[in-house]
Order: C-alpha cells, then sequence, then structure tokens
C-alpha cells in the first residue's frame, strides 16, 4: 500500500517543465575531479636539461664504405665503377667480416631510381651489414 499525502481539494498536479540540473553538476564535479589528479599522472616525466649542440656533419672514417649510385643507376665503389651487382655483393661479403664492421655510406643521386638504391641496401642486408647510413647535403639557409 503507498502513502497518500493529503492535498488542498483545489490545487491540480501541474508539470514540472524546468530540467532538474543538480545531478549533472554533482557528476560534471566528479568527473573534474578526476581529471585534476589523472592529468599530472600521465604528465610526468623526468625533468632533465639536455645539451644545446649544433649539429654537424661527422667526417667519413678511414674505415666507412662508400658506395654511390649515379643518376642512371650505375654503381660505384668509392670512385670505381663496378661492372654488375654481384660484384657489390661479393665487396660488402669481405667487409661485413671486418671487426669492427664498417659503416655502409650510401650517396644516391636525387634523381636516381629507386630500384638501384634499393638494390644496394637489400646487398648490404643479404651480407649481414648492420650499419648504413644515407650521405645527403644540408639543406640552403
Amino acid at each position: 500500500m503507498a502513502i497518500r499525502f493529503p492535498q488542498p481539494p483545489d490545487s491540480e498536479d501541474q508539470l514540472i517543465a524546468t530540467i532538474n540540473t543538480t545531478p549533472l553538476v554533482d557528476v560534471m564535479l566528479v568527473l573534474l575531479i578526476i581529471f585534476l589528479i589523472t592529468i599530472p599522472v600521465v604528465n610526468s616525466s623526468i625533468l632533465v636539461s639536455l645539451p644545446r649542440e649544433p649539429v654537424q656533419a661527422s667526417e667519413s672514417q678511414t674505415e666507412d664504405v662508400i658506395v654511390t649510385v649515379d643518376a642512371t643507376g650505375a654503381i660505384y665503389w668509392f670512385d670505381t665503377r663496378l661492372p654488375g651487382r654481384q660484384d657489390l655483393q661479393e665487396l660488402l661479403a669481405r667487409v661485413s667480416v671486418l671487426k669492427p664492421q664498417p659503416e655502409l655510406h650510401i650517396r644516391a643521386d636525387a634523381r636516381a631510381d629507386y630500384e638501384s638504391i634499393g638494390q644496394v641496401v637489400y646487398a648490404a642486408q643479404q651480407t649481414g651489414i648492420a650499419r648504413i647510413g644515407f650521405l645527403t647535403e644540408p639543406p640552403e639557409r
């Protein structure tokens, strides 16, 4: 059985047309507190002062291997043109067993096909060359 409250005889039940915003405000305050607690955890990092040095091009060392690919796709070992791709793989295989292993520097013409450059990288990968770098020129200021 439900509880009934006596109402005056002349009152009518009227619809309430306003929105009760109290639950909305309560939820928003809870979310605000949660965000305030979790944001510092997400952004936490160790504060370090990193050194500021200008970028300098490192000079190639004598043990680095330089392979050049020109615009036509021809491959050069230092300044000597290689007759075939098999010759490049044989030279890289000889270099890959040296201790410490030299770094392979690829100088590729900007107009060269990606296929020629990809073949040099693939040959280095097949022979076990661990470090490959691409030589570029710094941009003009």
